[in-house]
Parts: structure tokens; C-alpha cells; sequence
């Protein structure tokens, strides 16, 4: 992504200068030059810059008066880099959140490093505004959830149980065959995969822990470490069962548990 950058510098060849030095930069787009606060103000406003090289000592409206102006008029604040000829406005120019600051007469490698820092900033402040962007986005999304069924058809012994789906404590697959475990009891169930099973159920509370068990989070009874870094899971069935959590699972395991 090019980084849309200003020049604001009442000298001429100051502001000629940069402009060369900054061609060495692919990333740098110059989309304008100003020589004058005022002039700075409008063209920040017009551009919306990323990126702003703009001189301390103007005549009118100096470095420092821009950046209030920016800030009064609430648009939107570029990364800035204050030219000055004087050292003792370097204090001041972080004191107003400036990404850095280069001396005149311009060096190529301060320049050179006033841009990477610059570009740092942008590239975070990118990333956190596209992070804070799909949060508010999710949190304004309303959550579809497919309706949960009430009940659950168990077949055991030649005969068919109705179960809650929130007594469900687990559930395996073998040769095909789903079997579900409750509390006090177990059957064969109607779903043909775990899949197809785990997308009727809560998917907050129904983990796949392996490929070939679904849990019910609420009835993990003890965490129990296992070889390898890895964990089973004891079950709050009458078995006390042990489900293995698969080494793709461990992660979310510990983000479930807080390990």
C-alpha cells in the first residue's frame, strides 16, 4: 500500500530536497506540497494524508500551530515528521506525538529512518483500526444460531429413548456409527455423522475435542495431562469416561480451561 505523504515547507529548496531524497522510497507517494501552515491545514484536509514532513519554523501558522489546527478541526491525523534546523524542537515535537523528527540540511539515512519508523506506525495503526473495524462489526452482527433441538433420539436394546440435548455428555464415532452418551445412559443416534450432529447443537458449549468425539463442555469433570503435551478429559458420565483431546485441539482447550 502506498503511503500518501506532504511536504509543508516555506523554503523552496528545502521542500525540493525532501522531494528527491524521498524518490529513493517505492512505498512514498507525494501527492502534494505546501509552503505555508494554512496551506498545510487545507491539504491535509483535502488529501487525508498518512504521512506529513512538515517544517517547525513557518512564518503565520508554525509546525506545532498546524498541528492544533488538525486537532480543533478533527480530521483526520496523519503520522508527522517535523523538519527543523534546530535540535531543541525535538522534545517538543514528541511531546505532540510525532512519529520523529529530521534535521536540515536533510541526511539520506536520518530521512531513510524517519521513513521506516513512519511506516511502522501506519502499518500498526492499520492493523489495530482493521481489528477494532471486525470486532464492532461482530458485535453489531446479530449471531444466527440453528434451532437447537429440545430432544435427542437415543436407540438402545430395541428401543428408542428421548434424551435432553443438554444432558448430553459426550458423543463417539465408530465404523460409522454414532453413539451418544448421557449421564445415566447410552444409545445409537439417528445422526450419520459427528458433524452433522455437532451443527444442531450449541456450538458454545458442544466442543470437538477429537475427530472422533464431541463434548458437552458443561459435563468435563478433570483436565488430566497427558504424554506429549497433551490432555484427556474425564467426563461427568456414571463411567467416569476419558476423552482424548487431539493435538489440534489443545489451544482451544486451554483457552476453554485457562491453562
Amino acid at each position: 500500500m502506498p503511503i500518501n505523504t506532504l511536504i509543508i515547507d516555506d523554503e523552496k529548496p528545502a521542500r525540493e530536497e525532501l522531494a528527491y531524497l524521498l524518490k529513493a522510497f517505492p512505498e512514498i507517494a507525494l501527492v502534494g506540497q505546501g509552503k505555508n501552515g494554512l496551506e498545510a491545514v487545507n491539504l491535509i484536509k483535502e488529501h487525508s494524508p498518512d504521512l506529513v514532513f512538515l517544517d517547525v519554523q513557518m512564518p503565520g501558522l508554525d509546525g506545532f500551530g498546524v498541528f492544533k489546527k488538525i486537532i480543533e478541526k478533527k480530521l483526520k491525523l496523519p503520522q508527522i515528521i517535523f523538519a527543523t534546523a534546530f535540535d531543541h524542537y525535538a522534545v517538543q515535537a514528541f511531546e505532540v506525538n510525532a512519529v520523529d523528527y529530521v534535521l536540515k540540511p536533510f541526511d539520506k539515512g536520518r530521512v531513510s529512518k524517519a521513513v521506516q519508523r513512519a511506516k511502522k506506525m501506519i502499518e500498526a495503526s492499520a492493523s489495530q483500526a482493521e481489528r477494532l473495524e471486525n470486532l464492532i462489526a461482530q458485535l453489531g452482527a446479530p449471531k444466527l444460531k440453528v434451532a437447537q433441538p429440545v430432544k435427542l433420539l437415543l436407540k438402545a436394546q430395541q428401543r428408542m429413548f428421548l434424551a435432553d440435548a443438554d444432558d448430553l455428555v459426550y458423543a463417539s464415532i465408530e465404523d460409522g456409527t454414532i453413539t451418544i452418551f448421557t449421564r445415566d445412559s447410552e444409545g445409537v443416534s439417528n445422526f450419520r455423522t459427528i458433524e452433522e450432529l455437532q451443527a444442531s447443537l450449541d456450538s458454545d458449549r458442544f466442543w470437538r475435542a477429537h475427530r472422533s468425539f464431541l463434548v458437552n463442555i458443561s459435563h468435563i469433570k478433570e483436565v488430566v495431562p497427558w504424554f506429549k503435551s497433551s490432555f484427556m478429559l474425564k467426563m461427568n458420565d456414571k463411567r467416569a469416561s476419558e476423552i482424548p483431546v487431539s493435538r489440534a485441539q489443545t489451544r482451544r482447550l486451554r483457552e476453554l480451561v485457562k491453562l
